[in-house]
Formats: C-alpha cells, structure tokens, sequence
C-alpha cells in the first residue's frame, strides 16, 4: 500500500471512531439525563435489619432509592412521608383450623387445605396494601414435602384464582416468588423458572406474576440473561444477590450484573429491581449504594 493511500485510509478511520465516540457520548449523555435505566430502584428491608426504618428511609433517598420492600402494610406511611413506596408488600401470615400456620415460604398455596385461612389473609392484605398505595403483594409456592410439581401446580393455581379478582379489582398483582431449594429454602417447589411460568400460564391473568431473584435463579438453574430474555413478560420484579454467599454483588462474586441488569432493560421493564443482598462490609448503606450503582446502567 502507498504511502498516500495509507494515510487517506487512516484519515477516515480516524473521522469514522471520532464520529462513533461522539455518537456514543452523546447517547450516553442522554440515557443519563433521562435517569439511566429504565426500571426502578428498591432495597429489601429484612436485609438492613439493624438500621431504624425511618433511618433507612432518609439514607435510601440520598442513595436513589424508590422503594424499601417487604414491609407490612403498616409501614407505608413512613415510607410515604419520605417520598418512597413499597414495590413488593410482605405475605400475610394465617392459621388454618387445624391450627397449621401458613403464608410463609414453607407453607402456601400448594397444598389444598391452607387455601381458606389463605384467602381470607390475603383479601385483608391486598386491601390494606391497596390503601397504603402499594401495587404488589408477595406469595410462596410453599414446600413440596413429597406433593408432585403438576400437583403444586394445580393446587396454587386452584387457590391463587380465589384472590385473583380482588387484587383485578384494586389494581394490584400477586408475586409468586421463585426460589432456591439447595442453598436457603430446601424442598420449595417453586424453584425453577419453568414451574412458575407454567403456573403463570395457567393463571393467564396480569394480576399474577414471577419474582425473578437472580440470586436464587443463578444456584437453580444458571443461564440468568437467556431465561430473563425467554420470560420477562411472566416477570414483574427482581431481585439481586451475589453468588456463592448472598453478599455484594460486586467483582467479589460470579454474576456479571451490568450485563444482567442491560439485558433486563432490554426486555423494556420499567419496573422495580430490588437489593437483597446480606451485606458483608461494615457500612451496610456503603454497599448498599454500591449495589444502586452497578445496577445503574
């Protein structure tokens, strides 16, 4: 190649990457005059357990909080006085008649005779959360304790159809979330995404939707951004937490969350994405902020 020619080449290549650079400061510039992503920020509070809710409030807002989650109903106030809502509302708890307490992640929806105390424990949950501006309440699969995955199925979408037309009726939706049964929550059924997309399907209803925890989802099944991409419109809220150990979701651990977090915004979500990472440090609302920030793509 002549020398001239070499050069003219270079020239070119040289406007075409300033042009791309500009191209890609600008549109940077504009994702971020427009508040990066477009899904909400949230926090878990179970996770900052020893820091006053009010606390956590005011130090939520400085970081870019929207939302603390699973809180009861009444807690919404507080969050409200500080400009917060609650993107997912905690399960209510209940006791059948025989005394068997349910709602909680080992005992739910799939098994037949939990539905009645269920019921009525959510019509009185879904109610209060409505009236405390929540959109979202939790709910379990419960454990499978020898019951088969079609019949868990079954069995949740029997009683899920029971409070399915109040929550149509308040606006809100019903969250099933999907959890890890080899680390934290042995014999859960609904542990992988196929059994609650199934269930979802059944459903067919938009007041009843997945939990998608990262966390849980990446020791069940793996294969996070693909699954995500498959499924999103089954999902209407994440959750985070960093593999092995439920800690920081920074380079400490295996999961690559900008990517993660990019491929939900791709999907269009523009709902909550909520911390539930335990943290490791010191200076919880430290990493707690550090977790808003690599989630901020």
């Amino acid at each position: 190649m002549k020398r001239r020619t070499f050069l003219s080449r270079s020239g070119r290549t040289a406007t075409i990457t300033a042009v791309a650079a500009s191209l890609s400061n600008r549109l940077r510039a504009e994702e971020e005059a427009a508040g990066g992503a477009g899904y909400r920020h949230s926090a878990c509070r179970w996770c900052y357990s020893g820091i006053e809710l009010e606390d956590l409030c005011v130090a939520g807002k400085e970081i870019g909080l929207e939302s603390i989650e699973l809180v009861d109903p009444g807690d919404l106030a507080l969050l409200a006085k500080h400009g917060l809502t609650c993107a997912m509302v905690n399960a209510p708890g209940a006791t059948t008649a025989a005394g068997v307490k349910v709602g909680g992640i080992e005992r739910s929806f799939n098994r037949v005779e939990h539905h009645d105390a269920l019921v009525g424990a959510y019509e009185e949950r879904l109610k209060a959360a409505a009236n405390g501006g929540a959109k979202q309440v939790i709910c379990f699969s419960g454990n499978r304790d020898g019951l088969a995955d079609e019949q868990g199925i079954e069995n949740c979408a029997i009683g899920l159809k029971r409070i399915l037309p109040t929550a149509e009726k308040l606006g809100l939706t019903v969250v099933m979330e999907l959890l890890n049964s080899k680390v934290d929550h042995r014999d859960y059924q609904c542990d992988h995404t196929a059994w609650g997309v199934e269930l979802s399907k059944r459903l067919d209803s938009p007041n009843f939707k997945l939990l998608y925890d990262i966390y849980h989802m990446q020791i069940m099944e793996g294969d996070v951004i693909a699954t995500i991409r498959d499924n999103h419109q089954h999902i209407c809220h994440y959750h985070t937490g960093g593999v092995p150990g439920r800690h920081e979701i920074d380079d400490t651990q295996e999961l690559n969350y900008p990517a993660i977090m990019r491929a939900i915004s791709d999907t269009g979500y523009t709902g909550f994405v909520g911390q539930e990472f335990i943290p490791a440090r010191p200076d919880k609302l430290a990493s707690l902020k550090q977790g808003v920030e690599i989630c901020s793509v």
